[in-house]
């Protein structure tokens, strides 16, 4: 046989449309409850002929498969509909961040190409700056009464009874629009498949939370337009009850009410929400016996936290790292490796080991793999890196080489393979010649008993290139100055890595996700003069 001869004829490659899922869970758990928001709870098979109805009605409207529908939502039950709803036309689901202004939206609509809109009844300024900005919105959905749009509610009682067939997909069709956070330029669609989306949630199952059931319940406390979404996926393909809170304002109180009443056994959320939650002394008064998986992502957990929430909650912590590009899908940390005290064996600061399916490459600039030790670029291949950015070739030719997609991130791995993220490409600065990972600096100082929250950054210096600074938040009733945090730290660190500068702020800006955003810190020091002069120049001429 000649070498370049196929081994095999190629063939379509078909695939589950994802809503298959909810229409599995209602064929063999019906009668059970599927949803809980409030005090309304809806059963797996009124959710799966809710879906089919919205679908309907999409179809009506002259969506069809490809089109996307930009999705502007509090959490809710519409919002959870509205995924399916779009999976099973075959359509691409396009959630936005709630929180971004009615220009940022209509941006992200046109970025991707949206051609209908289902809007939050509570936001009347993003529906009418879609309707100004971007013509080819054929049709505007309101969930509630507005004076905007048809009501969602509405067009799913007059479509009721009229099942809505699953578009048959291939394992490269898209399903999904995932933004990126748009920490630097503006956000990127990146383009999450059937196929793709199928291996992530078997993953999920596999590597974050095996054994999950119909018996199990999962609580929401992030938006679902990003990570809590994927998590709900997974829940839905083990019919495993999904819990809002009652409102998009995070309770800590009522959450952890919800656990005891519902008996949560997982959670997904992030390292600051994660020790918001085990910090607040309603922790103390509600049974959270039934958890056993409390996952968290999205940026790293420091060490002195990580120990607060295993002796709060015991051994059920889950971290993973992954980006939305990976869909979290690169390392694991399970919770048998979640060691509450530091000791022999224990690896302290790790993320974990690669998932299953999936392998890590630490490169330097040229793209070649370095040893065990040595930090570099922290690249991944496998089945759940996405699909590439939607219309952005620029973006697509920076973000993957060789195959490999380039995460930004650094890190090492060690000779077992668990990996170590020193911290983001960006975040790196260079003093007097080295290079200075912030992480580092802010793990010591949160070791500190007074301090709750750290930001480390490094700005212009005229002696040293560039020097550190450090934001930090207190504890409550705790007092601190900058000379007596600076002599603590003195012999903790090298004295190269010492901050030159720390301020101390009631608490650090973060994003909708729950991440200290270290772009919106550099901004607020600026404006208020907490750089000095020549450095403040500096910095503003380096960002523009």
């Amino acid at each position: 046989m000649n070498s370049s001869t196929p081994l095999i004829s190629p063939v379509t490659k078909r695939v589950m449309n994802l809503s298959h899922i909810l229409r599995q869970a209602a064929r063999r758990h019906g009668e059970d409850i599927g949803f809980v928001w409030g005090e309304r709870t809806w059963s797996w098979a009124e959710l799966d002929r809710r879906v089919d109805a919205m679908a309907a009605a999409l179809a009506a409207k002259g969506i069809r498969k490809g089109d996307r529908v930009l999705v502007q939502s509090k959490n809710c039950n519409q919002m959870f509909e509205s995924m399916f709803a779009c999976f099973r036309l075959g359509a691409v689901w396009v959630p936005t961040n709630f929180r971004q202004t009615p220009d940022e939206v209509a941006y992200l609509a046109q970025a991707s190409g949206a051609s209908a809109m289902i809007c939050h009844g509570d936001f009347p300024d993003h529906a009418e700056r879609i309707r100004e900005a971007v013509p080819g919105i054929r049709c505007l959905i309101s969930i509630g009464r507005s004076a905007f749009g048809e009501s969602y509610d509405d067009l799913v009682e007059r479509h009721r009874e009229q099942p809505a067939p699953e578009a048959a997909v291939e394992h490269d069709d898209p399903c999904w629009f995932f933004f990126t956070s748009g920490t630097t330029g503006r956000p990127k669609a990146a383009v999450l498949t059937h196929g793709q989306m199928a291996f992530v949630i078997t993953n999920h199952l596999c590597d974050l939370m095996p054994g999950t059931t119909n018996a199990d319940a999962s609580l929401v406390v992030a938006p679902l337009s990003h990570g809590a979404g994927v998590h709900q996926l997974v829940q839905v393909a083990r019919a495993a009850k999904t819990v809002l809170l009652s409102s998009e304002r995070f309770d800590v109180g009522e959450a952890w009410s919800l656990v005891e009443r519902w008996r949560i056994t997982s959670m997904f959320t992030v390292p600051t929400i994660l020790k918001l939650m085990t910090e607040h002394p309603s922790v103390d008064a509600h049974d959270h016996s039934s958890l056993r998986y409390v996952i968290y992502a999205g940026a790293p957990m420091y060490r002195e936290d990580q120990k607060h929430a295993l002796k709060k909650l015991g051994k059920v912590l889950v971290q993973y790292f992954g980006l939305g590009e990976v869909t979290g899908n690169i390392t694991v940390l399970p919770a048998a490796l979640h060691d509450p005290e530091d000791g022999p064996g224990v690896k302290v600061g790790t993320c974990g080991y690669e998932r299953t399916g999936m392998q890590v490459s630490i490169q330097d600039d040229q793209g070649r793999e370095v040893p065990a030790g040595v930090t570099g670029e922290i690249c991944v291949c496998g089945p759940a890196v996405f699909a590439g950015y939607y219309n952005n070739p620029d973006a697509n030719a920076k973000a993957f080489r060789d195959g490999w997609f380039r995460t930004g991130d650094l890190g090492h791995v060690d000779e077992e393979g668990f990996l170590f993220i020193t911290g983001r490409a960006s975040d790196m600065y260079i003093s007097g010649g080295s290079n200075i990972y912030p992480r580092e600096i802010e793990e010591k100082i949160l070791t500190h008993p007074a301090i709750a929250e750290v930001a480390v950054l490094g700005v212009p210096d005229r002696t040293w290139g560039e020097a550190g600074v450090a934001v930090c938040a207190l504890r409550p009733d705790q007092t601190l100055s900058e000379g007596e945090l600076l002599a603590w730290l003195d012999g903790r660190i090298a004295r190269y890595k010492l901050p030159k500068r720390v301020f101390f702020w009631d608490a650090l800006p973060k994003s909708a996700y729950g991440k200290i955003t270290k772009k919106t810190i550099r901004e607020e020091l600026e404006t208020k003069g907490c750089l000095q002069p020549t450095d403040h120049a500096e910095v503003s001429a380096q960002r523009q």
